[in-house]
């Protein structure tokens, strides 16, 4: 595992990010590439630890700790500090079908569990394994791989994001024969629509896809299953279904004044924006434009955080972040120890590029906004809002209460609510007689996957509600693992 004393010799280091002051001038990711010298040190940090708390994926503090998906990351670092490259690559797609997409986005809990982060800055493996994975892109070693024989049995795929085409890349390995039905026009769902370009580029989204193509997994775009397609006429058709419609139902803000214009779900901008840049790069106007605007995103989060860097490239007017929560701590508290998720203080890329033009973090902490203003035409144009106690709590009502005195109004011309989701909003559940659980999500066991409908499984944020990328693929691995085991009475996928 890396170099016995690797960790004590060379310090933590990242790849460097385009400059935040002029990479908000286009769409393309910002993210940079460490020379090989360089990574190879990084990957000899790994430690040799006794116990390797960094792939044991579970729930701690009801937060992610640890690799979900169980990367073999000791051994995919050793191999990256020894130069061996193509191995490396080998261990990495044993565990994760998308390791180009995690490496990216994840917000890497195996680091978070890193037993060297107990006394210095953990290893850099999100960095590893994202190099790994375009590295072995760059070397032509990722090619279709179809497999040799076909089952004769048929699985029809409810959503295309990352749940579903990990379930759809597995049950495809195993032979059967999978149709994916996406009701957007591009496959990826919240990889294509959820996240903004400049994090994950959609060519990185549309190569693997294309790879899945080829491998024989069968896509149909623009075709909402319960809409277009009665849900019932999958059962008649395939063998097995597994839903993987996300959890797409936003939390909203039912304050006085929600109904002026200019009050958006995040998802509504977001996905709008991506569409139009994709199309016709932003020309035909077809998104909701934050040019010139006062903004105020209501909620953090990496959705929060995108739709920052979002409105920074429309080149909005000024910009405020609302997050209810305090302020995170700069270390661990005590309530919070390793290999527990760290609750601390992090700037990430929109913060930076606000920070980077106006010379100020755009985070307010402990807010609640409580009633919005417009004007005569019925147009937002400002929110009152209140600084609230966490060490308060109101008896019966929610964790916290407003300190008195603190009203103060912010002036805005486009709020976006980015406060989380509720659940799935697709009507299959019901025509296909899918059981709910108590949060309105499809109810299946983790590990199981199986709903109240013998032939329909369920994965991701459908099931376990809003998550990580790397929760989703863990969940469509899973589920794939459990429909082929119902589907032949036994199974070799993982």
């Amino acid at each position: 595992m890396g170099k016995p004393t690797g960790f004590k010799e060379f310090v933590r280091e990242t790849p460097a990010e385009r400059d935040a002051s002029l990479r908000i001038l286009d769409w393309n990711e910002f993210h940079q590439h460490m020379p090989e010298a360089d990574l190879r040190k990084q990957g000899a940090r790994c430690m040799d630890c006794g116990v390797p708390f960094c792939h044991t994926g579970d729930l701690m503090a009801n937060m992610a700790t640890g690799c979900p998906v169980n990367n073999l990351i000791p051994e995919w670092n050793d191999l990256v500090y020894r130069g061996h490259w193509r191995e490396a690559l080998d261990r990495l797609h044993k565990t994760n079908n998308f390791p180009e997409f995690t490496g990216r986005v994840c917000p890497a809990p195996c680091e978070g569990s890193c037993v060297l982060g107990i006394i210095e800055p953990p290893v850099t493996i999100k960095n590893i394994e994202c190099s790994i994975i375009d590295h072995g892109f760059e070397q032509g070693w990722v090619v279709p791989q179809p497999p040799a024989h076909r089952t004769g049995k048929t699985i029809a795929v409810v959503g295309s994001g990352p749940a579903g085409l990990a379930a759809a890349a597995q049950l495809n390995k195993a032979g059967h024969t999978v149709t994916v039905f996406e009701r957007a026009d591009r496959i990826g769902g919240l990889l294509m629509y959820g996240i903004p370009n400049m994090k994950l580029d959609k060519g990185v989204v549309e190569r693997r896809v294309n790879l899945l193509s080829e491998e024989g997994v069968k896509f149909v775009t623009s075709t909402e299953i319960g809409k277009d397609i009665p849900a019932d006429k999958l059962l008649n058709e395939f063998d097995a279904v597994i839903l993987c419609t996300g959890a797409t139902r936003p939390r909203d803000l039912p304050i006085p004044g929600r109904q002026l214009k200019g009050i958006h779900y995040a998802m509504e901008f977001l996905h709008a924006n991506t569409k139009s840049l994709l199309d016709n790069g932003l020309t035909n106007g077809h998104y909701i434009s934050a040019k010139d605007k006062r903004v105020i995103v209501i909620g953090g989060g990496d959705t929060g955080t995108d739709c920052l860097g979002t409105s920074m490239r429309h080149g909005c007017r000024s910009i405020v972040n609302f997050e209810i929560v305090p302020m995170p701590p700069q270390t661990r508290a005590p309530n919070n120890p390793w290999p527990q998720w760290p609750r601390v203080f992090k700037v990430d890329y929109g913060h930076a590029e606000v920070e980077a033009k106006w010379g100020k973090d755009p985070r307010e902490f402990s807010i609640e906004t409580v009633e919005f203003y417009g004007d005569e035409q019925g147009n937002v144009k400002g929110l009152k809002a209140h600084q609230v106690d966490w060490s308060k709590p109101i008896p019966g009502g929610p964790p916290f209460s407003p300190v008195p005195g603190s009203e103060r109004t912010f002036d805005c011309d486009l709020v976006l609510l980015a406060m989380g989701f509720l659940g799935p909003e697709s009507p299959v559940a019901s025509q296909l007689g899918v059981a709910l659980d108590p949060r309105s999500n499809y109810k299946a066991e983790f590990e199981k996957y199986r709903t109240s409908n013998e032939k329909v499984f369920a994965a991701g944020d459908c099931r376990r509600g809003q998550s990580l990328v790397v929760w989703a693929i863990n969940e469509g691995r899973g589920a794939a693992r459990e429909c082929d085991r119902w589907l032949m009475k036994s199974t070799q996928l993982p």
